[in-house]
């Protein structure tokens, strides 16, 4: 029986070639997920190794407000620079160095634009001279005020050199003018560590402009006598310092820094481990259908096995090993191409990043085990029910010139019915907010299940759409012909148009929801933002762009100008809960520019020790008017504010707000957003060019008229959207990798019906036709079903996100048009070479073909 098997399996090539596409194409998404995130961990463990290379023992005062890796940098706050005289004092210090370095100093490149970072941190840092990590390689260090030393990697980006005049943005000031004096590398040869780009200037100009305060620093850097030992020395360091700082070895900052970001990488690494579950779900579809065709193929063979003495266990066994060999080669050739895409992938994000400098490539064990189980498993499940089947035939089927008969469709309508029942209550629960903290889970599983129930009732509605398509050709012969061979067998039509479902469902689903944000979105800010003119930048690394306060001063100068409010934002524990908080220049602006309405106290002014809070807030919290709340803010000791206005929120009004002063504490105190409102009768755009000539000497925002500002905000969401298209796109391309591998195999089923047509008198472009429209219809019945249950869940979604503010529900009727045409196109090409193949068919060969 063994023998028998593995001599059918090699007997038919191209069937093996076709079914195991789709699993090569699913292992190769999951691999490739575990094969970068590993390369990507191993890097960034050698970076921060690197980074923290010569430091034994590392001091830094506690952080005010902790932030996770995925919600910014974390800088310590600073403390008194007495403090390197009392680490220097611990026996067993050999050196302690106090160190400046704080995210945000942003170099203004030879293009006038700042130097841009996707990740990585632009460092603002005291020189303290060269080491065994840092080594210059032109020039000298700064030994005045106006000059710094950069990285070579952010020399190359910002296309600088020694002896230039450059402008320099940081957290805590305007635009300044400083002159490289020198560039320095690291060692090995590296012109950065980790893609981050480094600006050294003298101790008091750093201490000035990224801590704020003179006579500080933010960490000290100690190296351990010889003979003693770091962790030694940090616990003799640490009870001379006491409970206010962190004492850690250097190897344990190593250590913590990698798993901050490897926490950041393993939700990436799980988006893509989802839409690799997609692809195997189109897959399994794939499979189902493929073993199908070959049983119903096999009846005869099988069914002589039968007769001369296999039993049913035997036959089942016979499917199941071909699966587990299709399984296994396509396993392989998956993983194989797993490690090219992650490979690829992590290329990529090294350039990205500024030129990472990757860790060798590595294949970890967890690759090669999802690979090989995800790729066996799955092709033997979905082989499964077709083995059961084939074990029924009958040993008589041996004797009669068989079809495998169409079998009544009541069993799968019910099963259809109760588990896309199961699906919409988990939908309900998820979206309905009633699953707790498995939220997530619960929604995924009712997508899962919808798809798995729509599928299973797609044979019902099959022939009767497939027969309506079909009219649109039986203006001919073989449109005729290619609309009944479509809807002849209503199981194999429903698999195959069931796998470009889910891809089609997908993207149909995620675009209404991302639309029905972006209107929901922009009305809301067109009815909310009572401005003419935003100020603004696109924020593209941790921190957002910001702008000098005084700006703001200088365009309420501006004639026509009515009202002008600075945003600044920040992080804080509020009353011991970590809440968003912000500060506005113009507190009257709540009111007169994002129309909130006072609902207790007064909103219109604040004093030094006062606070506004949200109705929501208010309740939540069992506050009111004249209660007194603490609050610890990023910088600087806790306060107590005590609430004296309460006012109604929208989406884009913040829960709470705190006066003016407050914030020279965030983290960032500079204003995010700037909101200019003119007076009736002044033009926007007599206003708009002279504040942008106020912006200047702050290139990284912009003044924009409302309508641009909104248009921005909501585009964002463009990409999102164009990332999950791509992503998706797997599925789909193997959606029509099933339609080629349905019609294929359907062809080398129906050799004697169509060398029978051939000689009746159908030609060979006729032929060809035939099988065009066949696929034509399956795809576009297959992408009809996707739009519909597409637009269905994301209805659903946005009508469950009503109290998040996504208000409006709209249908992409251009895109899903466009996805039926599509659709159409993919029946078109994937029919080419199964046409071609039936075309080429040896009438005499195939009317005597068995």
């Amino acid at each position: 029986m063994l023998r028998a098997t593995l001599k059918s399996l090699l007997a038919r090539k191209l069937r093996l070639v076709l079914s195991g596409l789709a699993v090569v194409l699913g292992v190769m998404f999951v691999s490739g997920a575990f094969v970068l995130t590993d390369t990507l961990g191993r890097t960034f463990d050698a970076i921060f190794a690197d980074a923290y290379e010569g430091i034994d023992v590392n001091v830094a005062a506690k952080p005010k407000i902790a932030l996770s890796e995925m919600e910014g940098e974390q800088t310590p706050p600073p403390f008194p620079a007495a403090t390197v005289e009392k680490v220097r004092a611990v026996p067993g210090v050999a050196e302690a160095t106090g160190v400046i370095a704080a995210d945000g100093a942003r170099l203004i490149g030879s293009n006038g634009k700042a130097v841009a970072s996707f990740g990585p941190p632009q460092l603002g840092e005291n020189w303290t001279g060269e080491s065994d990590l840092i080594r210059l390689r032109e020039g000298r260090g700064p030994n005045a005020d106006g000059e710094i030393v950069i990285n070579k990697g952010l020399a190359t980006a910002g296309k600088v050199a020694v002896g230039d005049r450059v402008g320099v943005l940081t957290p805590l000031g305007p635009k300044q003018e400083f002159t490289i004096v020198g560039i320095f590398g690291y060692s090995g040869g590296r012109d950065s560590i980790g893609g981050a780009n480094e600006i050294m200037f003298t101790t008091p100009v750093a201490q000035r402009l990224m801590l704020g305060e003179a006579g500080t620093v933010n960490s000290v850097s100690v190296k351990a006598a010889d003979g003693v030992s770091a962790e030694s020395l940090r616990d003799a360091v640490a009870t001379a310092v006491g409970d206010a700082y962190e004492v850690k070895t250097g190897k344990q900052l190593s250590d913590e820094a990698a798993a901050g970001f490897k926490e950041a990488l393993s939700f990436f690494n799980r988006i893509l481990l989802g839409f690799a579950a997609v692809a195997l779900l189109v897959g399994t579809f794939l499979i189902l259908n493929t073993f199908s065709i070959i049983v119903a193929q096999r009846t005869r063979e099988l069914a002589l096995m039968r007769a001369i003495g296999a039993g049913r266990r035997q036959i089942v066994s016979s499917v199941v090993l071909e699966a587990v060999a299709v399984g296994l080669i396509a396993s392989v050739l998956g993983l194989a191409a797993g490690i090219g895409i992650g490979a690829l992938l992590a290329w990529a994000f090294g350039n990205l990043a500024g030129g990472l400098t990757l860790a060798g490539l590595g294949v970890p064990a967890s690759a090669v085990i999802s690979a090989f189980a995800v790729g066996i498993v799955i092709t033997v499940v979905a082989a499964l029910l077709p083995a059961l089947r084939a074990s029924r035939i009958p040993p008589i089927a041996a004797m009669q010139d068989v079809a495998t008969p169409d079998r009544p469709l009541t069993k799968i309508t019910v099963a259809g019915g109760l588990v896309t029942a199961v699906g919409a209550v988990l939908l309900f629960l998820g979206l309905g907010g009633n699953a707790g903290d498995n939220t997530l889970v619960t929604i995924l599983g009712g997508v899962l299940f919808a798809f798995i129930g729509v599928a299973l009732l797609t044979p019902l509605i099959s022939r009767p759409v497939v027969n309506l398509l079909g009219t649109i050709f039986a203006w001919s012969v073989p449109g005729k012909l290619g609309r009944l061979n479509s809807g002849r067998n209503p199981r194999r039509t429903a698999i195959t148009a069931a796998a470009l479902m889910v891809g089609i469902a997908l993207v149909t689903g995620v675009t209404v929801i991302l639309d029905s944000a972006k209107s929901s979105i922009s009305g809301l800010a067109q009815d909310s933002i009572k401005a003419e003119l935003v100020i603004s930048g696109v924020q593209s690394g941790p921190r957002p762009p910001t702008f000098d306060p005084a700006v703001l001063e200088k365009v309420a100068a501006i004639p026509g100008v009515r009202l002008v409010d600075g945003e600044y934002g920040d992080m804080a524990v509020v009353g011991g809960e970590r809440t968003w908080v912000a500060a506005s220049s113009e507190v009257g602006a709540l009111r007169q520019i994002f129309g909130a309405t006072p609902t207790a106290g007064d909103i219109d002014r604040l004093a030094p020790d006062e606070m506004l809070v949200s109705s929501d807030v208010a309740k939540n919290r069992g506050l009111s008017v004249g209660s007194t709340v603490p609050v610890q803010l990023a910088r600087g000791d806790g306060r107590t504010y005590t609430v004296s206005g309460i006012y109604t929120a929208s989406q884009l009004t913040n829960p709470v707000v705190l006066p003016p002063q407050a914030a020279r504490d965030f983290a960032i105190p500079q204003p995010i957003q700037g909101f200019i409102q003119l007076a009736p009768g002044t033009r926007v755009a007599d206003v708009q060019p002279q504040v942008e000539a106020l912006l200047a000497d702050s290139p990284e925002v912009s003044v924009a008229d409302r309508d641009a500002f909104i248009e921005q905000q909501a585009s964002q969401l463009d990409g999102l959207l164009t990332m999950i298209q791509i992503l998706l796109a797997l599925a789909i391309v193997i959606a029509v990798l099933g339609i080629v591998n349905t019609l294929a195999l359907s062809v080398l089923e129906r050799t004697r019906e169509l060398g029978l047509l051939r000689a009746i008198g159908l030609r060979r472009a006729q032929t060809m036709r035939m099988i065009t429209v066949e696929a034509v219809v399956i795809s576009v019945f297959g992408a009809l079903l996707g739009v519909v249950v597409g637009a269905g869940l994301g209805a659903a979604v946005v009508e469950a996100l009503k109290d998040e503010g996504i208000t409006d529900l709209i249908l992409p009727w251009s895109q899903m048009g466009v996805f039926l045409g599509l659709a159409a196109i993919v029946g078109v090409v994937a029919a080419v070479l199964p046409a071609i193949r039936a075309a080429r068919i040896n009438v005499l060969g195939a009317i005597a073909h068995d």
